[in-house]
């Protein structure tokens, strides 16, 4: 015995509500109570009702797909590619399929007939991309937030980038380090320019020198590995490397390991000699590597010197960077990478897939008109310490 289709009607009927009623009931539209909403939803559950997404579609001139949109380097880093996970999860909760976008995106009004929506990640400035997928007259929400010219998204979910670096920056110096060193990413997303920006502020607002290298977005491990060296070679004072991009701590480990600085503090406290001599008048110093040269000068207000030897453990350098001295060791980034390094690395989790459901639910909120344009959320992030930083604590976060 075939059984029969369960349809709109005979959830009404059960529910004693409209037709109009289990429909927008069931979609999340309209104005129906949230004790209706809920009778409805529990009839149509227990009546075992499913929805027909091709009818849904087409009353709603609807293509019940959505486009995803990533970073020309998301295919080899772990943390896209769990939140790529996470948005399709969320958006096939809400029916929707999940197409994603080649690198160079598609001509708006093209991609705007395939799909419902956008969802574009970290976009940068410079992706020629992007301007066309914001004007593709469908709603877009951003993954953090566009900062290039073009017409704002439809919605926004960011993290507060400044913030993260700040937690690693003063956990880092808590733990001892007095000279510390930010890998941070080139590129003009929000994230990269947030952290650039924070090296310095965070610097001048605590007295303490920090050098900052701008590394590739996306460095690999080796070239995470010549950037620490030609660093460490330039300032062999530095004491703690915090390297931005997914993916590149083992590289920092790796030159630590060559260069005989074992990784990790000894103690809580952090010990260390402390700065021999001034650095500045207490507006702090940032010092500015330069790429090509390996060599860095020193910018800001600071006046007198800094002294060499300073950090956990204390201890001299050579020239080339090589000396007893521990380093510490901290990503913005926690990932298998890091976790799985040796010692473990100090991260910043950002809960990759639950950003990526948090983008694609805002989305799916504003296609069905349970939120409105123009909303921007935030999303959480903790810090988890491990070994490569000396004792571990209890995770922090905002």
């Amino acid at each position: 015995m075939i059984s029969r289709t369960v349809t709109l009607l005979d959830v009404a009927r059960a529910a004693g509500v409209s037709k109009s009623t289990v429909s927008d009931a069931l979609q999340g539209s309209g104005r129906v109570a949230e004790a209706t909403r809920d009778r409805v939803r529990a009839v149509a559950e227990e009546l075992g009702y499913r929805p027909n997404s091709a009818a849904r579609r087409l009353r709603r001139a609807s293509t019940g797909a959505v486009g995803l949109h990533l970073p020309a380097t998301a295919t080899r880093l772990d943390y896209y590619m769990n939140l790529a996970f996470g948005a399709v999860e969320r958006a096939q909760e809400d029916g929707l399929d999940m197409m994603l976008l080649g690198p160079s995106g598609a001509a708006g009004g093209r991609i705007a007939s395939r799909v419902d929506g956008l969802l574009v990640i970290d976009p940068e400035s410079g992706d020629s991309a992007v301007p066309g997928l914001l004007d593709a007259g469908v709603p877009v929400v951003t993954g953090e937030r566009y900062l290039g010219p073009a017409g704002g998204p439809s919605g926004a979910v960011v993290c507060d980038n400044a913030a993260s670096l700040t937690a690693l920056l003063d956990h880092v110096t808590e733990r001892g380090a007095r000279r510390p060193a930010v890998l941070a990413p080139s590129g003009s997303s929000a994230w990269a320019t947030a952290l650039r920006a924070t090296a310095g502020s965070w610097g001048r607002a605590r007295g303490v020198p920090v050098t900052l290298r701008t590394v590739p977005f996306a460095a690999t491990p080796a070239e995470a590995e010549a950037a620490t060296r030609e660093l460490l070679a330039a300032d062999p004072a530095v004491d703690a490397v915090i390297c931005a991009p997914d993916g590149s701590a083992p590289g920092v480990l790796r030159a630590a390991a060559a260069l005989g600085r074992p990784v990790g503090g000894s103690d809580g406290s952090g010990g260390g000699s402390g700065i021999g001599g001034s650095c500045g008048s207490g507006e702090g110093a940032v010092h500015q590597a330069d790429e090509s040269r390996g060599s860095g000068s020193r910018s800001g207000n600071g006046n007198g010197s800094c002294g060499e030897g300073a950090g956990p453990g204390g201890g001299g350098a050579t020239a080339d960077g090589s000396s007893g001295a521990p380093l510490l060791v901290a990503s913005c980034v926690d990932g298998t990478a890091t976790r799985g390094a040796e010692p473990p690395v100090t991260a910043v989790d950002l809960r990759p897939a639950a950003y990526g459901r948090a983008c694609a639910a805002l989305l799916c909120d504003i296609l069905a008109g349970r939120t409105a344009p123009d909303t921007v959320r935030g999303h959480a992030w903790s810090l988890e310490i491990r070994a490569s930083t000396g004792p571990s604590a209890a995770p922090a976060g905002p």
